[in-house]
């Protein structure tokens, strides 16, 4: 069982390691800048987590501004119910992705950000096509509403699960005639490929961090929960913060913060506190759910439930399957980067994914988290389930839910099937022992 959380502390207070304070800070003065870019003149890029290029954007001295880490973010603070109804008032139907909505919602009522801060207009809309075609439409209607110049680099999909030499040509050749255009024209900079090679440098110093914090849930019991803790550990490589030296600095501090627990073979720390004792150890395919997020974390913690690897935590980038950032092929980088982000994997290879996971980790079994409105994510899972199941030999389980609409989170109906589901582990290993 985890830890209750103490008598002295508010019911949604959590514990919080250096590292949480540390990006929690990032994350503010961030936003804050973004507040102020339109008197300070730097031009800011909207773009999406897979394939995003924030080295390339900050080489340009541009802020990058994310609209699906401020639609998530705003869910986990219980706002993004009144942006979805507002979007659905302005036309929008319910099956739309709830991250758009919530976005549109949000510009609709003042444009105000998760953090309170006042979100400034777009100078660029930029989008790296890697699988979502969402996105697509997303950035069409937020081209209508700022009717700002718009940038659309195509990523082939890797439909084979390989990419060919001229498939990379291709992307470089859009980053230097398109890309690389667009951002001098906005920012009123030249190309400077020697500020990108620093950028990358220090991607690659945060992402050897990075690995070796994931690669420590191999550890029994793991010091750390890939699914749920994952999301604040990959959330400023995935967004603002690659290539900058408070990234760096960031994921240095965490993982010295891990390694200190694994040493001490302590469990992962969860919103109540430690988690004593690791009784069932799980792989998470599909996103979570962001607006009741620490009931969600709760069920699996309460029963000793460790998510040892995800999926999710791999739509910015699958650099636990080694790819680096490498400074000395800046163009060629970027675009094996977005090739390569979990969303424009084929089927087979989130399934190859899935097994090496469960094998490498010796995960218990597997957990899909089907959202209502995340085509990306969902098509395509109970057939990954069914196939995981035959290559493993472990058993898979099966939950629906939704990003941020609150309307379909059933915390009985999640909390009936997770039950049963470890029910199901505890069976499968008593008729081993039998």
């Amino acid at each position: 069982m985890h830890k209750p959380a103490d008598a002295g502390r508010s019911e949604r207070d959590v514990y919080k390691d250096r590292s949480m304070v540390l990006q929690k800070e990032m994350i503010a003065r961030h936003f804050e800048r973004l507040e102020r870019a339109p008197e300070t003149k730097e031009p800011v890029v909207y773009t999406f987590v897979p394939g995003n290029l924030t080295e390339l954007v900050r080489s340009f001295g541009c802020l990058p501004l994310l609209p699906e880490i401020n639609a998530l973010q705003s869910g986990m603070r219980g706002k993004s119910g009144d942006y979805i109804a507002e979007a659905e008032k302005a036309g929008h139907s319910e099956d739309v992705c709830t991250y758009v909505k919530c976005d549109i919602g949000m510009l609709k009522t003042g444009n105000i950000g998760p953090t309170g801060t006042r979100l400034p207009k777009p100078d660029l809309l930029l989008l790296s096509y890697t699988g979502c075609y969402t996105f697509m439409k997303w950035f069409e209607l937020l081209r209508e509403e700022y009717d700002c110049p718009t940038v659309f680099l195509q990523i082939p999909y890797q439909g084979d699960g390989t990419l060919s030499p001229e498939h990379r040509k291709y992307m470089e050749d859009q980053l230097r005639e398109t890309l690389i255009p667009a951002l001098e024209k906005v920012s009123g900079r030249p190309y400077d490929e020697d500020r990108l090679r620093r950028n990358l440098a220090l991607s690659a110093q945060a992402e050897d961090d990075l690995v070796a914090v994931l690669h420590s849930a191999k550890q029994k019991p793991s010091p750390i929960d890939a699914y749920f803790g994952g999301v604040y550990y990959v959330g400023p490589i995935f967004s603002a913060f690659r290539g900058t030296e408070e990234g760096a600095e960031y994921y240095r501090v965490l993982r010295q913060e891990v390694e200190a627990r694994a040493a001490q073979g302590l469990g992962p720390i969860t919103p109540d506190g430690p988690l004593e004792e690791e009784k069932y150890r799980l792989v998470f395919e599909g996103p979570p759910n962001w607006t009741s997020f620490r009931d969600f974390w709760g069920m699996f913690a309460g029963e000793g439930a460790v998510s040892v690897a995800s999926t999710y935590t791999k739509v910015g980038g699958t650099y636990d399957f080694g790819f680096r950032h490498d400074p000395e092929d800046p163009l060629g980088t970027l675009a094996d980067y977005c090739s390569g982000c979990y969303t424009n994997l084929n089927l087979p290879g989130r399934v190859d994914m899935l097994v090496k996971y469960i094998e490498e980790y010796q995960a218990d079994g597997f957990l899909i988290n089907s959202v209502k409105s995340c085509n990306s994510f969902s098509a395509g899972q109970l057939m990954m389930l069914r196939e995981v199941e035959k290559r493993t030999g472990q058993p898979g389980g099966f939950i629906e839910s939704d990003l941020v609409d609150p309307r379909y989170f059933s915390a009985a109906n999640i909390k009936n099937r997770v039950e049963s589901y470890l029910q199901m582990i505890d069976a499968r290993r008593a008729g081993k022992t039998a």
